[in-house]
């Protein structure tokens, strides 16, 4: 599918000042080709570390034997996204 392109949706955040300033210093850098490209690449990324992070669930599931309660598995969530409290 040489030069077919993912159709893409259009959409609007809000994001902290400071940090869309360092992705545009980014994409100025050639770090990426767009501010749009930068921050899907960041959310592709966090799509797969949730994925990833669900696999290791499961993989301690099967070692322990045993499901982890709602609550477990919200706390090891906050602890892993580095939330405080």
């Amino acid at each position: 599918m040489i030069g077919m392109t993912t159709p893409k949706s259009k959409t609007t955040i809000t994001i902290d000042a400071a940090v869309l300033d360092q992705v545009k210093k980014a994409v100025a850098a050639g770090q990426s080709s767009s501010v749009s490209a930068y921050i899907e690449h960041a959310v592709i990324g966090q799509l797969s570390a949730d994925t990833d992070f669900d696999l290791v669930i499961a993989e301690l599931l099967d070692a322990s034997g045993g499901e982890p309660s709602k609550h477990e598995l919200l706390e090891a969530r906050r602890l892993l996204s580095g939330s405080a409290a």
